[in-house]
């Protein structure tokens, strides 16, 4: 009769099996992503030291890049932010734009933006194209276990910047409800332009832009951040204030990504976000520069429970 073998035995030879699957495959699954915002024209060729967004960019690769950057609005002119990514990452190096309320301050940086993302396809990994009127401004993306989605604030129904500053309008509420309700993946992260909650910058406890960002209507932006937590997402990104903060509210977390234009902006530290998704985790990572714009080093460091 055949010997049958004990359960410890089993459990050994079934760790050895995963251990050699684990090495077959390589490293586990995972990846990070970069986040940067409201740069707006410290980019080469009028900006073209290290002190400015291209800083932030060689810090970037230095530190190893992410599989593709997203960026929370005001980063116009948007042809000059891309051409400053490819000559750092390569032109094949993804980017992920949220419009800001200064890519409307003239005509060719939405016209850019709109062919950026032509038909609301042409950005890699899309889900979902915008709403009318806005189809390519707002857009889901899926990369890898994660849905990713961009809000226009400035859309009202018809107009992808129309007057009045951010808020959540009742078209882009339906348009992000349906979107959240139809993914099915494991993690989410929304990216907009404008903070729901104005929060001071965590080293010099700087405040601007109050009462003017989405704090501006709060039944819109409490409705907007129930949304949020009624599918689980797991942070809200954005910019705007120029402030870098990182706060879990009400469940959900908000990470303001601040400003990286180097010295550009001498009342808060310039500042890029590294956020690392290993399933099942999720962790925050904020780099500062200091005074002169340079010499970015990890300032704070959170899981995204």
């Amino acid at each position: 009769m055949p010997q049958r073998l004990h359960r410890s035995t089993i459990a050994a030879v079934y760790a050895v099996m995963l251990v050699l699957v684990l090495a077959g495959c390589g490293r586990p699954p995972g990846f990070s992503f970069d986040v940067t915002c409201d740069v707006r024209a410290y980019t080469p060729p009028a900006h073209p030291g290290n002190q400015y967004f291209l800083g932030a960019c060689e810090a970037i690769r230095d530190l190893g890049p992410g599989a593709f950057m997203i960026s929370a609005g005001d980063m116009e002119p948007p042809d000059r932010v891309r051409a400053a990514l490819d000559g750092v990452f390569g032109p094949d190096y993804a980017w992920y734009n949220a419009v800001g309320n200064h890519e409307g301050d003239k005509p060719e940086y939405m016209s850019y933006m709109r062919e950026y993302n032509r038909n609301g396809t042409a950005l890699p990994r899309i889900v979902r194209p915008g709403p009318p009127g806005a189809v390519e401004t707002c857009y889901s993306f899926d990369y890898q276990d994660v849905h990713f989605v961009a809000v226009n604030q400035y859309y009202d129904g018809t107009n992808d910047m129309a007057p009045g500053g951010g808020t959540v309008s009742d078209s882009l509420y339906e348009w992000l409800a349906n979107d959240l309700a139809a993914t099915d993946k494991r993690r989410i992260f929304v990216f907009g332009h404008e903070p729901a909650f104005v929060l001071a910058d965590m080293d010099n406890g700087r405040v601007r832009h109050l009462q003017k960002s989405l704090d501006k209507h709060p039944d819109r932006r409490h409705r907007f951040w129930s949304l949020l937590r009624k599918h689980g997402v797991t942070a809200f990104i954005c910019g705007h204030d120029h402030n870098a903060s990182v706060a879990n509210i009400h469940g959900v977390w908000q990470i303001d990504a601040g400003h990286a234009r180097g010295k550009g902006d001498p009342g808060a530290l310039s500042t890029f976000v590294k956020i690392y998704v290993t399933p099942p985790a999720a962790r925050c990572e904020v780099y500062r520069a200091d005074e002169n714009g340079e010499n970015y080093t990890r300032t704070y460091s959170t899981p995204l429970n």
